[in-house]
């Protein structure tokens, strides 16, 4: 039976995987600071409450042979997080620290497996993304670096980390960087959720008629990949020989307006668009995942509209559960 250990498995992208690999038949520990808040703990075989930061929990965690390592514990939210200014000390000095645990007790153990490292699209240029048109990025589109947000910095400062840790000592990392990624049983509200699920919630709590508030003028775009989709990229990085760092996201391009149309069809719900200020991040950000179709034989099968209908209907029932709606 093959072993993983999954730091960050009580958030979004980590439950999911944990839940997966041990679907797959692997023994799997899970670390975080919090349990998985919709899902259960015993889903997994071992799940530790531990701050990664703290040298001792690693030390605690790496007390078996692992065949794999999956590292997305981080600092992160969406838009209303991370774009702010205000977190950008907490973000980049919890984020690192994470990570430099992560590798050097690796490097001290010897570790003979292989380990993923979740990067993200943030480490993109901001010059990249000033079209809302955005053809797509490519993987050697990082450099001449300058990520909008000091969230992409660390994590391209750690993207690096990793690499130079597999060339000094033989460390074997996978990087994929992640394109904002959303399903059902992540955060949709408190202001650590992304663009998917907070519109959804707030299609969900409104009546026919009312007005929704969207950050800026709704014109900037993204790509938006589903979990199962995101978990596939995951895995087949995982079995292939490539070190990354590779895009795993969606070359579906959609304007915030649109997504928030889109949701309200599924609603069956007509509400008026109230934009408003508020931190939008760039202008258009797209995945060109070239890279990932050549390197691991991967792109993603379900589209946004699929994805879009099975998150809706997931947070307007605990919504409902809290007799909101």
């Amino acid at each position: 039976m093959k072993k993983a250990l999954v730091c960050g498995g009580g958030g979004f992208i980590g439950h999911h995987l944990a839940r997966r690999l041990k679907n797959e038949g692997y023994w799997v520990r899970s670390v975080d600071l919090k349990y998985p808040e919709y899902s259960a703990k015993d889903e997994v075989d071992d799940f530790v409450i531990g701050d990664l930061r703290d040298p001792n929990v690693w030390v605690k965690i790496l007390d078996r042979d692992f065949d794999e390592v999956y590292q997305l514990a981080a600092d992160m939210g969406g838009a209303g997080f991370v774009f702010t200014g205000e977190n950008d000390a907490d973000i980049m000095h919890n984020s690192a620290l994470i990570n430099l645990n992560c590798l050097y007790y690796l490097k001290e153990i010897k570790f003979k497996g292989k380990v993923f490292y979740s990067s993200s699209a943030c480490i993109y240029p901001e010059y990249k993304q000033t079209d809302p048109n955005n053809p797509g990025l490519k993987e050697s589109d990082a450099y001449p670096a300058g990520p909008d947000s000091e969230y992409g910095w660390e994590k391209l400062f750690s993207e690096r980390m990793y690499l130079a840790f597999n060339r000094n000592y033989r460390i074997n990392v996978r990087i994929a960087r992640f394109h904002n990624i959303f399903g059902p049983e992540g955060t949709y509200e408190g202001g650590r959720e992304k663009a998917p699920a907070a519109l959804c919630r707030k299609v969900a709590l409104a009546k026919d008629g009312e007005e929704i508030e969207i950050w800026g003028d709704g014109e900037q775009t993204r790509s938006f990949l589903y979990i199962d989709d995101a978990l596939e990229g995951v895995r087949k990085l995982m079995d292939s020989d490539f070190l990354g760092p590779i895009n795993i996201g969606s070359e579906e391009l959609i304007s915030i307006n649109s997504l928030a149309k889109m949701i309200m069809e599924i609603a069956g719900k007509n509400l008026k668009l109230k934009h408003i200020s508020g931190p939008t991040g760039v202008r258009g950000r797209n995945a060109d995942l070239t890279l990932a179709r050549q390197k691991i034989n991967w792109e993603p099968k379900i589209s946004l509209r699929q994805g879009i209908e099975k998150t809706y209907h997931w947070i307007a029932e605990q919504l409902k559960k809290q007799r909101r709606i």
